[in-house]
């Protein structure tokens, strides 16, 4: 088993923690100083707090929505799903999308997306003339 490597960088950050034994992702948490509100088809960068480091350069992270927030409440993430490449040690911010028909808040602490560390095939590119 790898180990991911998690370093809060704000007092207030929530370490990633999985919901059960049997969940493939880790909630990852708005770290916020106050409540966002996010109209119909607005977008916004929420910080989460942390920065992790990957065990392999042959690992990536991916950054999925939360289903409940989704079919609940239409936040979903703009670019559907979030790539971090191993080599990244900024802060993990997601980019929530209000695609609902109302106005919907982001508090402080609310889980926002999902952290799933996956493996990933490496290969040589060749330049052809036909497939």
């Amino acid at each position: 088993m790898s180990t991911l490597k998690i370093k809060k960088l704000h007092e207030n950050a929530v370490i990633p923690q999985r919901a059960t034994s049997g969940s493939a992702g880790m909630d990852l948490y708005a770290v916020l100083d106050e409540p966002i509100t996010l109209k119909q088809g607005e977008t916004a960068l929420i910080p989460t707090g942390i920065a992790i480091a990957l065990e392999s350069p042959s690992e990536a992270a991916f950054i999925f929505p939360r289903s409940g927030l989704s079919i609940k409440h239409g936040i979903g993430l703009l670019n559907s799903v979030g790539v971090i490449d191993s080599d990244y040690r900024g802060e993990v911010i997601v980019c929530l999308t209000n695609d609902s028909q109302e106005v919907r808040v982001i508090t402080p602490r609310q889980r926002i997306a999902q952290l799933i560390i996956q493996p990933y095939l490496d290969y040589d590119w060749e330049v052809a003339n036909t497939l």
